[in-house]
C-alpha cells in the first residue's frame, strides 16, 4: 500500500519487514501525508512564498497594463508600450529568480560583499552629472539606453546580504556594543547618506528598515535600539524640516484638502480613487483617475489608489492579505532554519518587503507622507522588480534549506533516482531478452 505521493511507503506507518509500528524516519515522515496540516509540511514555507509573490507578480502585471493604457497611449502612442516594458523586466526578472531559488546559501554570503561594493561604486556614479538621469526633481537613474537603473534597490539587497555575512562572522564578540554597532551602522548610515544626496527619502527610510531588522533580530539591547532610533529619527525630522519639498509634504500630509489643486493634489486625487471603488470597485479598465491630469504617477507609486479604485475595497483587501502571507513565510522561514545567515538575511529581506509595502500603502491610504517608493512586485518600473523579484529567489532557496524541506526534498530525490535506475534497468533488461530472442 502507498501513501498519498505513490511513494513506497506503507500509509499506516507499520514495518513491512517486522509488522511492528515504527516512528518514521526523516524522509518517511516527510512524504506530505495527507493527514498532516497543511501549515506542518516541510515545504509550506516554500509554497506560500511561491504563491504569494506569484499572484502579486501576475497581479501587478493586470495593473500596470490597466493603470498605464491611456496615458502610455497618449504620451507614446500605444496602449501596450508601459505594459511591454514591465512584462520585459519580468521575463528578466523570472530566471534570476528561478536561478535563485536554487542556489545553496554559501554563495548568497559568498555574493554578500561584490554585491555591497557594485552597489556603492553605482550610488556614486548615479550622481555625476551626465551619466545620472534626473526626473522630478530627483537624480537617482542610470541610462542604459530605452532602460534606467536605480542603484539603490541594488544597495537595498547588498545590505541585507553584506549585514548578515558581517554579524554571523561577529557573533562571538556582539556581547559588545561596540563590535555590535560597528561596522553594520556606520555602513548602512553611509548608503543612507549617498542615497539622501539624490535625494530619496523614501528609499532611505526602507534602508533603515533593513537595519533595524537585523539590529532586533540579532539581539539589540533595547536601550541601544532606542539610542539609534532616536538619533535617526532626530536626524530625519532636521532633513524634512529644513528642506522646503520635505516640509510642504509634512504639511500636506496633515490636511491635503487645504491645497488640493497644489501641495495636496496627488494624496487628493489618490483618496478619491479610493472612495469611488466602494467595495467591489468600478470595474477592471474603468478607472478615471488613470486619465491624463489626474492621478500623477497612477501605474508607479499610486498604482494601489488605481487597483482601489477598480476593484474596490476588496481588492485592496487581496493585496493587504497576499502581503501578509509573504511576511508571514519569510519570518517562518527565518524561525525554523538553524543557519544564523539564513536567518539574519530572511528577516532582512522580509522587512524590506514588508516595510516597503507599509510605506508605500500607508502614503496611498493618508496615513504616511508620500515618500515616492514603488509597490513591491506591482508598480512599474524593473530597477525596482528585478533586485526584488531576485530576493524572493533567495527566500524561495531558504525555504528549500530547512531542516524537515531539506530532508524531503532528498528523498523525494533519492526516489526519482531510484525509480530511474530501475526504469533503465528494465530497458536493459528487455534489450538483452530481445537479443537472446534474436539470436536464438
Amino acid at each position: 500500500m502507498t501513501d498519498a505521493t505513490g511513494a513506497g511507503t506503507p500509509a499506516s506507518g507499520v514495518s513491512v519487514t517486522s509488522g511492528k509500528p515504527e516512528k518514521p524516519g526523516p524522509g518517511e515522515r516527510l512524504l506530505d501525508d495527507v493527514r498532516v496540516p497543511v501549515l506542518a509540511r516541510p515545504l509550506a514555507s516554500y509554497y506560500l512564498l511561491l504563491s504569494s509573490a506569484g499572484l502579486l507578480l501576475a497581479l501587478g502585471l493586470v495593473m500596470v497594463l490597466s493603470a498605464s493604457s491611456v496615458r502610455s497611449y497618449d504620451e507614446l502612442g500605444s496602449s501596450y508600450a508601459v505594459f511591454a516594458r514591465q512584462a520585459t523586466w519580468v521575463g528578466i526578472g523570472l530566471p534570476l529568480l528561478v536561478l535563485a531559488s536554487r542556489l545553496p546559501v554559501r554563495v548568497f554570503r559568498l555574493l554578500a560583499y561584490p554585491v555591497l561594493v557594485v552597489a556603492l561604486v553605482l550610488l556614486v556614479v548615479v550622481l555625476v552629472p551626465g551619466i545620472g538621469v534626473s526626473a522630478y526633481g530627483a537624480q537617482r537613474w542610470i541610462g542604459l539606453g530605452p532602460y534606467t537603473l536605480q542603484p539603490s534597490e541594488i544597495a537595498k539587497l547588498g545590505l541585507v546580504l553584506w549585514g548578515a555575512d558581517l554579524l554571523v562572522r561577529k557573533r562571538r564578540l556582539l556581547g559588545n556594543w561596540k563590535h555590535l554597532l560597528v561596522p553594520l551602522v556606520p555602513g548602512a548610515l553611509l548608503i543612507c547618506v549617498m542615497i539622501m544626496f539624490e535625494p530619496d527619502m523614501g528609499t532611505a527610510i526602507v534602508v533603515l528598515t533593513i537595519l533595524f531588522t537585523l539590529l532586533w533580530v540579532v539581539g539589540t539591547p533595547l536601550r541601544v535600539f532606542a539610542s539609534i532610533g532616536g538619533a535617526i529619527l532626530l536626524a530625519g525630522t532636521l532633513l524634512a524640516v529644513t528642506e522646503p519639498y520635505r516640509l510642504e509634504r509634512l504639511l500636506s500630509y496633515r490636511d491635503p484638502f487645504a491645497d488640493e489643486n497644489n501641495t495636496g493634489f496627488q494624496a487628493v486625487q489618490g483618496l478619491y480613487a479610493l472612495a469611488s471603488g466602494g467595495w467591489w470597485g468600478e470595474g477592471l479598465g474603468a478607472s478615471r483617475e488613470k486619465w491624463p491630469g489626474l492621478l500623477p504617477n497612477a501605474h508607479t507609486d499610486f498604482i494601489l489608489a488605481i487597483l482601489g479604485e477598480e476593484l474596490g475595497l476588496c481588492g485592496t483587501l487581496v493585496v493587504v492579505i497576499l502581503f501578509a502571507v509573504l511576511g508571514y513565510a519569510g519570518i517562518r522561514v527565518a524561525h525554523r532554519s538553524t543557519d544564523p545567515f539564513v536567518q539574519l538575511a530572511a528577516a532582512a529581506a522580509t522587512g524590506w518587503i514588508l516595510g516597503q509595502a507599509m510605506v508605500n500603502m500607508g502614503a496611498v491610504v493618508g496615513l504616511l507622507p508620500i515618500t515616492g517608493i514603488p509597490l513591491p512586485l506591482v508598480s512599474f518600473g524593473g530597477s525596482a522588480l528585478v533586485p526584488t523579484m531576485l530576493t524572493v529567489g533567495m527566500l524561495l532557496s531558504f525555504a528549500r534549506h530547512e531542516p524537515a524541506a531539506a530532508a524531503l526534498i532528498s528523498a523525494r530525490t533519492a526516489l526519482r533516482r531510484d525509480a530511474r535506475e530501475e526504469t533503465r534497468s528494465g530497458r536493459w533488461r528487455r534489450r538483452s531478452q530481445a537479443g537472446k530472442s534474436a539470436r536464438g
